[in-house]
């Protein structure tokens, strides 16, 4: 084996380790879910599993970037961006001036000083900001003129090209292109992208909604149609192909809300029905051909999840995150277990083996090791 080998080999036992540490901890009934720690609370101390961080804030962190184990960025709620270039230890607030009407649901990062938000809402409350400075500085790079439009989820192939979608307009999701790293961005033709169902939408819950493996293929995750689907671009989302889930739709509440790929033909899609007095059976499903067939996981989280991420590393374990907890797979996303049950509903894993989690009051964790 490789030095390489060995050190990948290392940092997947290692995360598996932390994860199974968080399995133990609770008992394979789930309890009630935790109450959210406020964001004044102390960072957590253990030997594995989620280590809650302190963030000075109580903004919703549904846009999570994972950079490395020292290094993460959060968007959210109230405009706010945070940066950590100590695992977690402390946190910058290095949100954009002026931006606090503006709702942030994804960010995707590409070092310590480079990274794009995405802000969501109808008209001109979608847009993308980009800096280069660590946030010091920031520069609006697309803003919507299009009243129809409502931006939900980006994605990046690399550090310059990348994609960013909103739900249907004419009939048909829109997609907007970068080549740049964001810098400048252009509408795609619509040709090659299937008709949406009637209600049908993607969801800004976790910056998931839109996902990318390699340097050329994309998924796209709906629900509120008559089925959930996800869609499946092989040339960065010129030409589409749709398929259905298991994963129940059919209402505007209901469908896939996150995606994950470990590459171009094993992936995992989570989501469920996000109101709280609603049951969310077979929120999950896997698929090993692209996205051409899913099939429902035979033991699926027992609630609603938005988040979803492989471990590094590894070809079989994952976590899933919601309000009501953290899951953990070890066979490719076939069967569940709920190993923590504090509220999350992102979740993000850095090739170094860093993986993160944030959501609402301000929680943002790392899984320690």
């Amino acid at each position: 084996m490789t030095l390489m080998g060995k050190k990948r080999r290392t940092t997947a036992l290692g995360l598996v380790g932390a994860a199974l540490a968080l399995a133990l901890a609770v008992p394979a009934q789930a309890a009630p879910a935790a109450p959210a720690a406020p964001a004044h609370a102390a960072p957590g101390h253990g030997s594995g599993g989620w280590q809650l961080t302190r963030t000075g804030t109580d903004a919703r962190f549904r846009g999570l970037a994972a950079v490395s184990r020292s290094v993460a960025w959060a968007a959210g709620a109230k405009g706010t961006v945070l940066r950590t270039t100590d695992g977690g230890a402390s946190w910058r607030d290095v949100s954009p001036p002026g931006a606090g009407e503006l709702e942030f649901r994804d960010v995707e990062a590409f070092d310590t000083r480079r990274a794009v938000v995405l802000a969501i809402g109808e008209g001109e409350a979608s847009r993308v900001l980009r800096t280069e400075d660590g946030g010091a500085t920031w520069t609006e790079s697309f803003r919507n003129t299009d009243p129809r439009a409502f931006y939900d989820c980006m994605t990046f192939f690399d550090r310059h090209n990348g994609l960013a979608m909103s739900d249907p307009v004419d009939g048909k999701y829109r997609l907007l292109a970068t080549r740049d790293g964001g810098r400048s961005w252009r509408v795609l033709p619509s040709e090659g992208m299937p008709a949406a169902l009637p209600g049908e939408a993607g969801f800004a819950a976790s910056g998931q909604c839109l996902v990318s493996a390699g340097p050329r293929d994309v998924w796209l995750a709906t629900g509120g149609g008559a089925t959930g689907r996800v869609l499946h671009s092989a040339d960065r989302g010129l030409n589409w192909t749709a398929t259905d889930t298991t994963i129940p739709a059919g209402e505007g509440a209901k469908g896939v809300f996150g995606l994950a790929f470990r590459d171009r033909a094993h992936g995992i899609a989570v989501g469920g029905d996000y109101r709280k007095d609603q049951p969310s059976p077979r929120a999950a499903a896997v698929t090993g051909d692209g996205g051409r067939r899913w099939t429902a996981a035979a033991t699926p989280p027992p609630a609603y999840r938005s988040g979803v991420a492989w471990l590094p590393h590894t070809r079989s374990a994952a976590l899933a995150v919601g309000p009501t907890g953290t899951d953990l797979s070890t066979d490719g996303g076939r069967s569940w277990r709920t190993v923590d049950t504090g509220s999350y509903d992102t979740v993000d894993c850095a090739a170094d083996g860093g993986c993160w989690a944030s959501g609402e009051q301000g929680r943002i964790a790392r899984l320690a090791r």
